[in-house]
């Protein structure tokens, strides 16, 4: 994606909730398979985007979160929240690459990433991510996944172009399973109201507003274009792919 489609994509995605599917209940369901945390427990959230679930994280512990987006845009954006609900103390918000985190080993006691692994990709995300979490601490991860074998092939397709990495429950399980180190505490699919309310119904009227906007501008409208069809795939054929918590816990180096 060139600087311009680049700069189109974050427009479109601008002063929305959330940069991808996720709720606060799916963020509470997936901390609370979490036990025998310390009482001050120590996170790092990667790719927080705007920090929707870095802020229900605060909510839940006694502790500090370090929440890190290498967009400035989200950064300060997460900043700002934090000075006004006064969580300085628990969160500290850093403009950071996920590709060359620089933290000591053994550092954190989770490590949380909604919507966001896939940047890295889900094998190397949970393999190059382990040497931060202490012995014992959870890597806590949604990534999108098929449901369904034999998904309708203009789905298929989209997906095969757009993320052609995505697997199924049992791929992703066996992707897990081959790193060694990791004990697989859950899996949680998300409900389809958590690809809605706070991602695709505010995204679609981002693209609505910009389709007007952009209206001639075809290199703008291709991007704005792609993330419309994205949501009526969704809608389409939801029962076809979801997004799926992942919850694992450190057993070895």
């Amino acid at each position: 994606m060139n600087q311009k489609n680049l700069k189109v994509f974050f427009e479109i995605h601008q002063g929305i909730p959330r940069q991808g599917p996720g709720d606060s209940e799916s963020t509470k369901k997936a901390f609370l398979k979490m036990v025998d945390l310390p009482s001050n427990i120590k996170i790092l959230d990667i790719g927080c985007g705007a920090g929707f679930q870095t802020l229900d994280l605060a909510n839940l512990i006694n502790g500090k979160i370090i929440a890190i987006d290498k967009h400035t845009l989200y950064v300060d954006k997460l900043k700002q929240k934090v000075l006004q609900k006064e969580l300085s103390d628990k969160i500290e918000v850093v403009n950071a690459d996920m590709f060359t985190l620089d933290f000591p080993q053994a550092s954190f006691d989770v490590i949380w990433a909604e919507g966001a692994i896939y940047i890295i990709g889900f094998e190397n995300g949970i393999e190059q991510w382990k040497s931060l979490l202490k012995q014992g601490g959870y890597l806590a991860a949604t990534e999108i996944t098929w449901l369904k074998p034999h998904p309708p092939r203009e789905l298929e397709e989209f997906w095969n172009a757009n993320y052609p990495a995505m697997q199924d429950v049992d791929g992703n399980l066996k992707i897990i399973q081959k790193n060694s180190g990791y004990k697989i505490i859950d899996w949680l699919i998300l409900p389809e109201s958590a690809w809605w309310n706070h991602y695709y119904n505010p995204l679609e009227e981002r693209v609505q507003l910009l389709k007007k906007h952009y209206q001639d501008d075809v290199e703008a409208l291709e991007v704005i274009n792609m993330t419309q069809l994205e949501i009526d795939l969704y809608r389409k054929y939801s029962e076809y792919y979801g997004y799926i918590f992942y919850i694992l816990q450190k057993l070895s180096n």
